[in-house]
């Protein structure tokens, strides 16, 4: 059972990097991207109209999503929250996996 759980744990922490990884990716995509439309916007019309600021809050609001999941940033449904559904969830199956042939 001790091997399980630090093999549970490694997994947990492998995917987690995997989730800041992806995050940080996406930042940089962001930045590049969003940086290229402010010059597009600049080179075009000096800015009198900043429409690149939409592509950039809208792109930025999926980012800070993004971050919230890679760094558990979720307050209200953080991972003791999830350990706790999880274990509720095996304990249900497990007593209706007993009651099995059981007239009640």
């Amino acid at each position: 059972m001790e091997n399980f759980d630090k093999e549970n744990r490694y997994l947990q922490a492998k995917e987690q990097v995997a989730e800041i990884k992806k995050f940080y990716g996406s930042l940089m995509s962001y930045v590049l991207v969003i940086g290229a439309l402010a010059a597009l916007n600049y080179y075009t019309n000096n800015l009198r109209y900043p429409w690149f600021l939409w592509a950039a809050l809208g792109w930025g609001v999926g980012l800070l999503f993004q971050a919230a999941k890679a760094f558990n940033w979720n307050p209200i449904v953080n991972k003791d929250w999830e350990n706790r559904k999880i274990r509720e969830f095996m304990e249900r199956e497990e007593k209706s996996q007993s009651n099995m042939g059981r007239w009640e």
